[in-house]
């Protein structure tokens, strides 16, 4: 199995090294201070697939290894902001923030060689509790497209060994609390794998 943890390591700067063919970011450095569920940090600048940066000045305490299924999520003492999401495919998480704090992460599944999820930042397209793919005859709970030819976010069972078809799966109800605070045109940034 595969594990991963949140995008916490990225940003602090901790080793990465890989097994298979998937990067598990190495232990929290020692400066990093938790209180209660959430981890506080001095404002940090989070690359961007344009080569940009973001500032982040909370993400989520996940306290131990996540695994496939694993998700972590919360609002609490957040101030209002506008919600961006980012996916990190070589780490396979999906970080939410709600301005610069991080309000929800978890396990995700991608693409495969022969139908890659794309990396860039994307609109979130159209929206849909409910929706199933023509193209694979398949169900897509809690639906945020991405692009034209129908590469979205939505809910999967995801669990080792398995991929999408250039999709980002992530948990039920994951899914759930995300389809809750995006809206159209909410910005989705995809980084390539490593």
């Amino acid at each position: 199995m595969v594990a991963v943890v949140a995008i916490a390591a990225i940003v602090a700067g901790a080793a990465v090294s890989g097994t298979g063919d998937r990067a598990v970011p190495g232990p929290r450095p020692a400066a990093t201070v938790a209180d209660g569920t959430r981890i506080r940090f001095a404002p940090r600048p989070l690359a961007m697939p344009d080569g940009g940066t973001h500032p982040v000045r909370s993400l989520l305490e996940t306290r131990g290894t996540m695994r496939f299924g694993d998700f972590r999520w919360n609002e609490d003492g957040v101030p209002p902001g506008k919600i961006w999401v980012r996916v990190d495919l070589s780490q396979q998480i999906v970080s939410v923030f709600r301005g610069e704090h991080e309000i929800g992460t978890a396990v995700i599944l991608y693409g495969t060689d022969g139908a890659p999820t794309p990396a860039g930042t994307f609109p979130i397209l159209a929206r849909a509790v409910h929706h199933r793919s023509s193209l694979y005859d398949a169900e897509m709970p809690y639906m945020l497209r991405l692009t034209g030819d129908g590469v979205a976010i939505h809910a999967s069972a995801v669990r080792a060994g398995a991929a999408t078809h250039g999709c980002i799966g992530v948990p039920e109800a994951f899914a759930r609390h995300l389809y809750a605070v995006v809206r159209r045109g909410d910005p989705v940034s995809i980084m390539p794998a490593a």
